[in-house]
């Protein structure tokens, strides 16, 4: 991570050409996704926030929740959710990066980045409730029709004793969503200081 607190100096245009670049990468990355066994099977896991999070890093927080929007805006005439899937993972992603790329500003070092990228995760995993539960959840039982009893069933065909959405989601949503930032923060501090001088245009320097 860089180690200084100097403006940043990267042309307005590079600027734009990276978050495009990034946003192809994530549009990608949303499309790579499987599921885990210990978890219902229509909760998938990827790692398409994986580009906003350097994004964020690299360029600052904002252009981080740029890429985020443009990654569903594109997807969304591809999606199967009427909006609420893209939605939902825009909101997600904006609450993931936001606080990670506005604390690594304050703070331009690997101290700062690790605090910023996991505070961004556990906000991520936090608003997942809320989000899941007033928004999320009822969306697709109007979008496709499906009782909420059917989809609590399919968290108690794992663990027996989740009998409410609340339940569910704080037991198996909050944790995965939290695990899935925390994938992200690993994979960042592996792969940004290698990509980092590409991103700004510094690579002859590094």
């Amino acid at each position: 991570m860089a180690t200084t607190n100097t403006k940043s100096s990267i042309p307005a245009a590079r600027k734009l050409t990276v978050t495009a670049i990034m946003t192809a990468i994530a549009v990608v990355l949303q499309y790579i996704e499987f599921s885990l066994p210990i978890i219902p099977s229509f909760i998938k896991l990827d790692f398409s926030d994986l580009p906003e999070l350097l994004t964020a890093f690299s360029l600052g927080p904002w252009y981080g929740v740029l890429v985020a929007f443009l990654k569903n805006l594109i997807h969304l005439p591809f999606g199967s959710s009427a909006g609420v899937g893209e939605l939902s993972n825009f909101i997600l992603a904006a609450f993931f990066v936001l606080p990670a790329g506005l604390i690594y500003q304050k703070s331009k070092n690997k101290k700062g980045a690790l605090i910023g990228s996991l505070v961004g995760a556990l906000v991520m995993a936090l608003v997942s409730f809320p989000s899941n539960l007033w928004f999320v959840y009822p969306a697709y039982v109007k979008v496709y029709g499906m009782p909420m009893e059917a989809i609590i069933g399919m968290y108690s065909a794992i663990l027996p004793s989740v009998t409410t959405l609340p339940k569910a989601l704080l037991v198996f949503n909050v944790p995965f969503t939290l695990v899935k930032g925390l994938i992200d923060v690993l994979f960042t501090f592996l792969i940004y200081k290698r990509i980092s001088p590409l991103i700004k245009g510094t690579a002859k320097n590094a």
